[in-house]
């Protein structure tokens, strides 16, 4: 019905976050620090994949796609590491912005310029500002390899590989909006846009996650009987908590956004903390009941 294996998995988590990475750096606002815990997490990841591929269930495409997005994460931290000194330009304009509003506020005169100076910005390779397209590169063919992963599920090719597709975004999604969100210590001027907009894609994917998770052969055939899990029904109800209690999460924490405080974004990290459990236990618990 649906396949379970550690490769396909650990591809989703790497593929999904360099995807969200890219819709999140893309606004050139978030510190270059923060690119680089993601790039180093999600390269481990793929390196991951491409071990477990070999060493357990390999399937080729999938496998060489974990290769190529193993050596396109590690170019992509390399070259943001290299090219660190052109900055993030918008979030060096919007330090100036804050700057200059705060020196009209006090009257204090400061040099508020951050920017490269323009011979840096222009001279030849490391001058450049990193170019976050790199992971969305990585992306593209981590989604490709996945394409192989569930064409070889096994049940129906094409439920298979929507539901191998869309658990990559849906782990994606989570895991970058709790990592984001706790970048927000590090970068407390950063606008809660970039957040939002993570916690949006979220709640629109989790329908789709889950009404494809009952599709049969699906959770359906698990809640009713027909599959048995052999907790005498336990999984099923277990994954209805997850799934409902996820977007639970998701809802409370786009109104905790809302808020105006600081500590807003603090409780909605908190509470992503829980959606990234349950998100989990929506996809994984189904993923190993549906496979055995």
């Amino acid at each position: 019905m649906i396949d379970f294996d550690a490769a396909t998995v650990l591809l989703q988590w790497a593929t999904g976050g360099s995807f969200f990475l890219w819709i999140t750096t893309r606004r050139r606002e978030v510190g270059l620090g923060y690119g680089w815990l993601m790039r180093g997490v999600y390269g481990v990841m793929a390196l991951g994949a491409v071990l477990a591929g070999f060493r357990w269930t390999s399937i080729l495409g999938r496998d060489i796609a974990s290769v190529v997005v193993t050596a396109l994460v590690a170019l992509g931290l390399a070259l943001s590491i290299l090219q660190r000194r052109a900055g993030v330009s918008g979030y060096l304009e919007e330090h100036d912005r804050r700057s200059e509003r705060v020196a009209a506020m006090t009257g204090i005169e400061r040099d508020t310029r951050t920017s490269p100076e323009p011979d840096l910005a222009g001279r030849g390779f490391l001058g450049r500002e990193f170019d976050p397209r790199w992971d969305l590169v990585a992306s593209i063919v981590g989604f490709v390899g996945l394409v192989f992963a569930g064409a070889n599920a096994g049940g129906n090719d094409l439920l298979a590989v929507a539901r191998t597709l869309t658990g990559a975004l849906f782990l994606g999604a989570v895991s970058d909006a709790m990592l984001l969100g706790h970048w927000y210590l590090v970068q407390p001027g950063l606008r809660r846009e970039p957040l939002l907009e993570l916690v949006k894609w979220l709640g629109a994917i989790w329908p789709v996650e889950v009404g494809l998770l009952l599709v049969p052969t699906g959770m359906i055939s698990v809640i009713n009987g027909t599959i048995d899990d052999e907790y005498g029904g336990l999984l099923g109800w277990f994954w209805i908590a997850c799934a409902v209690t996820t977007i639970a999460l998701v809802g409370v924490t786009w109104l905790a956004l809302k808020e105006r405080y600081y500590s807003a974004v603090m409780a909605a990290t908190g509470l992503l903390y829980l959606a990234i459990l349950t998100a989990f236990g929506t996809d994984l618990v189904a993923r190993a009941v549906l496979s055995s």
